[in-house]
């Protein structure tokens, strides 16, 4: 008894087929990335709904912002003293080319409170607390811890997510102000000890330019960082999925996008800012 083959059909490979399979995946990945992103927005409107309608969980905000500040303190302040360093250095160095060396001052405190400080701070907070929260909340979630407390009635956003949310913005507020001080420190130490500024004309530069708007600009700054932060950590570790491996890709995702966010916001941040001030 022989068997016959079912007849092949040409046109099940022809180029036009193939393009439309092509632009339907692309497509379905595109509708994904937009899914993700629509995801998000609605998990952010969540947690601020959270914040203002539920009971604060003091205790696992203080929990969450000692583990923080255990994990994020140490590298903000090696992280914040090369940096700042770096960057005076090269201004200084324009500045004894111009005969001026004594604004090192002003110049250190526009570098440090405007820009260096807010960022350092929360990407150390990004990079550090907020990889450990998104690992801590991942593995909650591919244990089904999460699943439990959602079947045993409890809402895992004002229980888990906001105590988070808001210790990564009191953190990154709190280091902002110390890595400040640490690098116009650092700032005084370098301009005056080995570039020989005057250690008076430094100390009494240090408000030419900056001022506390300059200051309270900062501390907005660093609050909607770590805000971002938290939300982009806490979002991507409710939806890990696929074992240790999925823990592990939700982790370095925290790091891209939060730094993406954390640019993006630092960019518009500071344009609001000096438009403002210009205006004033």
């Amino acid at each position: 008894m022989t068997t016959t083959a079912a007849p092949a059909h040409p046109e099940a490979m022809t180029p036009e087929r193939t393009k439309i399979a092509q632009e339907a995946l692309a497509s379905n990945g595109l509708v994904k990335t937009f899914g993700v992103i629509g995801d998000f927005y609605s998990f952010c409107g969540s947690v601020l709904r959270a914040m203002l309608t539920t009971r604060f969980q003091f205790r696992e905000f203080v929990s969450q912002a000692w583990f923080i500040t255990s994990v994020s303190l140490a590298p903000a302040i090696f992280v914040c003293i090369p940096f700042c360093v770096v960057i005076i250095f090269q201004v200084n160095k324009l500045l004894i080319e111009i005969g001026a060396v004594d604004l090192s001052g002003s110049a250190a405190a526009v570098a440090v409170i405007r820009e260096i400080g807010p960022v350092v701070s929360v990407l150390v907070v990004a990079g550090a607390g907020a990889t450990a929260v998104c690992a801590d909340l991942g593995s909650r979630k591919i244990r089904d811890e999460i699943d439990a407390m959602e079947t045993l009635g409890i809402d895992p956003i004002p229980r888990l997510v906001v105590p988070r949310v808001i210790a990564s913005m009191v953190i990154g507020v709190a280091l902002n102000g110390m890595v400040s001080v640490v690098g116009l420190v650092g700032g005084y130490f370098f301009s005056v000890v080995l570039q020989n500024a005057t250690p008076g004309l430094f100390l009494s530069d240090l408000t030419l330019l900056v001022g506390t708007p300059d200051f309270l600009s900062a501390e907005i700054k660093a609050a909607v960082f770590g805000l971002l932060a938290g939300l982009t950590a806490c979002f991507l570790g409710l939806n890990a999925k696929g074992g240790p491996k999925g823990v592990g890709d939700a982790v370095n995702q925290t790091v891209v996008f939060a730094f993406m966010l954390l640019f993006a916001a630092n960019s518009v941040i500071s344009m609001i800012f000096l438009n403002l001030r210009a205006g004033a």
